[in-house]
């Protein structure tokens, strides 16, 4: 193999697959990058098993085609740190020679056939959408999904499809985020997946120009994306997602509308005295105003209040701040709204159109 290649697009394409390759894994194979050199594109190829990632480089020009599988994190540095504007990419016996200029670097190579075989995407069936469509349903639910260890199932977001509808949704068990966005081609039958939030996150990566139709496509047991220049493959989650519909509340007593910038700004001052063992903000609503109240044993206690629309009686709830101020960053709305029963039921934000996010609240005195 030998390739001339543009060094920025390299650097680009090798940081983005990188983002998938572990630093060590139980198969050495995969702690490195696939490259394949045929007519005038390259492609870099990279995985951890669980989440695959097939990126196309044209306009290079291919003197010798081939393959060569090269250590992940080195060749992606030393093309990442080269001054020159062309890189040259040539595989001389068990070597990968990288030139430019004055700068050269000679890797230890692996046997391709090593290396495990990666599908190509399957268009039949897939479904056309907006890259910049998926991007933001995936912004606005995979802040949501669990980190911690627990149930596995919530370690992805679940994807559905069905009546014309793309709906994710993310939860830890402590808050959900449901988004939804209508599809701008025919859906088909109803689908169903668990992705989980890395994979979600590498699709996200790989989109570059929101307006690009891009297809996505559910198979037995994985998601893939494909873009112009990319490939992504996710495999899917088993388990069971909780019933995220019978959390959302239906009716509500208290609700309480606010700018929402305003809102995470007097949210952000109060929570400053709340401890890291005790993070919780007490949210009063009156008729014209929400009143936040924080206090912490060690720290001392802080209130601020801001102007707001309320309908209900007056009333009291609880939540971590945290919760509240990652879902703030989210809302695409000027106007955020909060709903709620009783003090110890589930807090109901709405940050935009076809946009929840539920928080459980805290339920001891503050």
């Amino acid at each position: 193999m030998k390739v001339l290649c543009d060094r920025e697009r390299l650097r680009e394409g090798l940081a983005l697959v990188n983002s998938v390759i572990p630093t060590k894994a139980t198969r050495p194979a995969i702690e490195n990058v696939l490259l394949v050199a045929t007519d005038n594109a390259l492609e870099l190829v990279g995985t951890d098993l669980e989440v695959s990632l097939r990126l196309r480089i044209d306009d290079v020009k291919v003197i010798e085609p081939g393959t060569v599988l090269a250590p992940g994190r080195v060749t992606s540095d030393f093309v990442r740190d080269l001054g020159g504007e062309t890189v040259e990419l040539e595989r001389q016996g068990d070597q990968l020679i990288i030139t430019a200029g004055a700068d050269r670097c000679e890797l230890p190579t692996v046997d391709p056939d090593e290396y495990p075989v990666i599908v190509h995407f399957d268009p039949s069936g897939a479904l056309s959408l907006q890259a910049g469509t998926f991007t933001k349903l995936v912004g606005r639910t995979a802040f949501a999904a669990a980190r911690e260890q627990g149930r596995y199932a919530m370690h992805g977001i679940l994807t559905l499809v069905e009546d014309g509808i793309l709906r994710m949704v993310g939860t830890d068990g402590r808050r959900l985020a449901v988004a939804s966005n209508p599809l701008d081609s025919e859906s088909g039958p109803p689908r169903k997946a668990i992705v989980p939030t890395k994979g979600m996150q590498t699709f996200v990566r790989v989109l570059s120009d929101p307006l690009e139709q891009v297809q996505l496509q559910f198979g037995t047991n994985q998601l893939g994306l494909k873009t112009r220049r990319a490939e992504v493959f996710a495999r899917l989650i088993e388990g069971d997602f909780p019933r995220y519909a019978a959390v959302i509340p239906a009716e509500t007593n208290h609700m309480v509308e606010a700018d929402p910038e305003l809102f995470a700004r007097k949210l952000r001052l109060v929570s400053n005295v709340t401890t890291s063992d005790a993070r919780a903000v007490r949210v009063g609503i009156r008729s014209d105003r929400i009143t936040l109240y924080g206090r912490s044993t060690s720290t001392g206690q802080a209130t601020s209040e801001l102007e707001a629309i309320a309908k209900g009686t007056d009333a009291e709830i609880t939540f971590n701040p945290d919760f509240i101020l990652e879902g703030l960053k989210n809302c695409e709305s000027d106007r955020v709204r909060l709903e709620f029963n009783e003090r110890t039921s589930p807090g109901k934000f709405t940050l935009g159109e076809n946009y929840v996010y539920i928080v459980m609240p805290i339920t001891v005195d503050v």
